[in-house]
C-alpha cells in the first residue's frame, strides 16, 4: 500500500468551490500557519469525463489519504453522485472525517450535512483557517 498522507477535500464544486480555493490560499500564504497535503494535486478530473473514470479518478485519491474533510454548504446533504460516494469511500477506508461547516456553526448541522455521515464518527467544526488547521493537527490523535 502507498504511503498516504495526503488530505481529500469533499465539496460542492458548484456552489463552494471559492471555500476550497481560500483553503489552498492559505497554505501558499507565508502570513498564514496553515498546511494540508492535497490531494487534489494527484489527478485531474474534467466535467467531460465519465462517471466512471472520475470515481476511478477519486478512489486514487482516496487511496493515497489519511483524513477527509468535507465541506458543508448549502447543498451539500443533496449531493448524492460524487459527494455521498466520496463519504462512502472514506467511511469504507476509515479515514479521520473532519466536517467544516461553511455557514459557521461549531457543531453538527442537520440541516446541511449529508444524513449518510449523521452517525458516524466525525468531527465538525466551522470554516477557519486556525481551526480547521488545529483539527489536521489533533483530530487523529483524539480518535
Amino acid at each position: 500500500m502507498p504511503y498516504r498522507n495526503k488530505t481529500f477535500v469533499s465539496f460542492d464544486a458548484d456552489s463552494d468551490m471559492h471555500y476550497y480555493r481560500l483553503m489552498t490560499a492559505w497554505k501558499q500564504n507565508d502570513g498564514f500557519s496553515f498546511n494540508f497535503y492535497d490531494a487534489h494535486d494527484l489527478c485531474q478530473a474534467r466535467d467531460s469525463s465519465k462517471e466512471e473514470s472520475i470515481k476511478a479518478q477519486l478512489a486514487e485519491r482516496l487511496r493515497n489519504s489519511k483524513m477527509f474533510l468535507l465541506l458543508i454548504g448549502e447543498k451539500t446533504r443533496y449531493l448524492h453522485k460524487f459527494v455521498h460516494w466520496e463519504i462512502e469511500q472514506a467511511i469504507k477506508r476509515e479515514l479521520p472525517i473532519i466536517a467544516i461547516n461553511l455557514n459557521g456553526k461549531r457543531s453538527f448541522d442537520a440541516t446541511r450535512c449529508p444524513p449518510v455521515l449523521s452517525e458516524k464518527l466525525a468531527i465538525h467544526i466551522s470554516f477557519g483557517c486556525k481551526i480547521v488547521q488545529h483539527a489536521l493537527d489533533n483530530w487523529t490523535r483524539a480518535c
